[in-house]
């Protein structure tokens, strides 16, 4: 493992514990270089999936690996100054992933995970949904947001 430091390619593990909800390995590491600690995480992955792209401009569609980082943020920037733990945000993450790693297809749609963030998040904490459905769905106008908090609002009544 390269250092992040000093980008030397010796680093030594010192201690290695699963995380609390035991999807990753976290392990404390230190540089025999500069003597710099950081930490790493391990988690499975059980296959390489690319994700499909689609342009709204009608373009052709780009492929791009599957990176959970960029789920991880798009899910912590709806829940930004929202009383939702990180570990409940790295558990719907977690849960999306092993999804699209268990379909059996190579192939996902961006549409398709993004649905998925929708459902999780429509669970974990209704404003961070409304957040991430106003930039998944493209809200333009405040009558959008609106629209949409309202069919969240009926759907409660139910």
């Amino acid at each position: 493992m390269r250092c992040p430091f000093c980008a030397h390619d010796d680093t030594q593990v010192k201690d290695s514990r699963p995380t609390e909800d035991n999807t990753s390995i976290r392990r404390r590491r230190q540089c025999n270089s500069c003597g710099a600690r950081f930490t790493t995480f391990e988690r499975v992955q059980l296959r390489e999936v690319v994700i499909v792209k689609t342009g709204l401009d009608g373009s052709e569609p780009r492929r791009e690996p599957f990176e959970r980082s960029k789920l991880e943020k798009s899910v912590s920037l709806a829940c930004r100054k929202r009383e939702v733990s990180q570990e409940r945000i790295d558990q719907l993450v977690s849960g999306i992933q092993r999804q699209v790693e268990t379909a059996g297809d190579s192939e996902v749609p961006s549409s398709r995970i993004g649905e998925m963030v929708m459902d999780g998040l429509k669970q974990l904490d209704s404003v961070a949904y409304i957040r991430f459905a106003s930039v998944y769905r493209d809200f333009s106008e405040a009558k959008d947001f609106e629209e949409f908090a309202s069919t969240i609002a009926d759907a409660a009544k139910d």
